[in-house]
């Protein structure tokens, strides 16, 4: 292979990786704040598990109309069942988490997804942390930590259903990511969009005996609501099924280790928006740790890019 073929090859995969970094920070900032219409809808007697299971519901059949074309290259396999049972579980546990606990507190705990990441990943993708993307990880983490303990709440560990909600839901959430890497090597000219469907798909068959079983079977929506309730609950799953989307452009393309340092974006979205919409105010920690997570998700890149040159350099050096 010619030393010009090398590098055209590297440069595209560089453009690719930049591209596949912006789809999951674009994915971690519409779930940052899709806690809030949630909550509204929760606010509106619909409840937070109910208002999960209808907006799944409604962005299982936006996907499959809108991706029914790439449906075709769908292959039966078990691991689109265990993506869809996957991202069931993340998403009942982030949105019941999330509308019926401490917003902040119930992510924190979401997103110690890196840590079962870098398990999953090492058992299904044999993915192993380097030591610097290990101090990406302990960065992310601190500042995690740092931007949501106080001294009334204490250590970050499950205290509520609410939590432990979190806690599975990002658990959940991990499986997903890694499996959707797994099912891009394995399949990979089948559309990423296919595993949209499967996601919300999954999401239906989870959250509708989730609701039955957390919110119950009777449902009230509050006088005057019903018009605002359904054009909320179309308008979040058509934008939930575009940013699903884009993420598993990235999904595919980045290491699940990356992918879960990206996602930690989440939390400042949503520290943001929990201070915007719903007054719990932004202490200099929280902005602190803040600036912590963002540093290891773009330290995360150089790290990759500067792993890409090393490779590249080798290539290009006679031997």
């Amino acid at each position: 292979m010619s030393t010009n073929t090398v590098a055209a090859q590297h440069a595209s995969s560089d453009r690719h990786a930049v591209k596949a970094s912006l789809s999951i920070l674009l994915g971690a900032s519409v779930w940052g704040i899709a806690w809030f219409p949630y909550r509204v809808l929760a606010g509106w007697g619909l409840g937070g598990m109910h208002a999960a299971a209808l907006v799944s519901s409604v962005a299982a059949i936006v996907s499959l109309l809108a991706f029914r074309r790439q449906l075709a290259g769908l292959r039966p396999h078990w691991l689109f069942v265990a993506i869809g049972l996957a991202a069931g579980v993340t998403n009942a546990g982030f949105v019941w988490g999330s509308v019926n606990g401490h917003v902040m507190r119930v992510l924190l705990l979401f997103y110690l997804t890196p840590v079962w990441t870098a398990l999953f990943a090492r058992l299904f993708l044999g993915e192993r942390l380097s030591a610097a993307g290990l101090s990406l990880v302990a960065l992310a983490l601190f500042g995690a930590g740092l931007m949501l303990w106080t001294p009334e709440v204490g250590v970050p560990l499950p205290g509520t259903a609410a939590e432990w909600s979190g806690l599975v839901g990002g658990m959940g959430f991990a499986v997903n990511n890694v499996l959707s890497r797994r099912a891009g090597q394995r399949f990979p000219d089948m559309d990423a969009r296919v595993r949209t469907v499967v996601v919300y798909l999954g999401c239906t068959v989870v959250g509708v005996p989730a609701a039955l079983l957390l919110d119950g079977p009777s449902v009230t929506i509050a006088a005057g609501a019903q018009v605002s309730a359904a054009m909320l609950v179309l308008g979040l799953a058509a934008v939930l099924v575009v940013s699903n989307s884009v993420v598993q452009y990235g999904l595919q393309r980045l290491p699940a280790n990356r992918v879960s340092l990206l996602m930690l974006f989440e939390i400042v979205i949503a520290a943001v928006s929990a201070w915007w919409l719903a007054t719990e105010v932004l202490s200099w920690k929280e902005a602190a740790g803040g600036l912590c997570i963002v540093a290891a998700g773009a330290l995360s890149g150089l790290v990759h890019r500067s792993a890409g040159r090393r490779v590249l350099r080798q290539c290009l050096t006679p031997n």
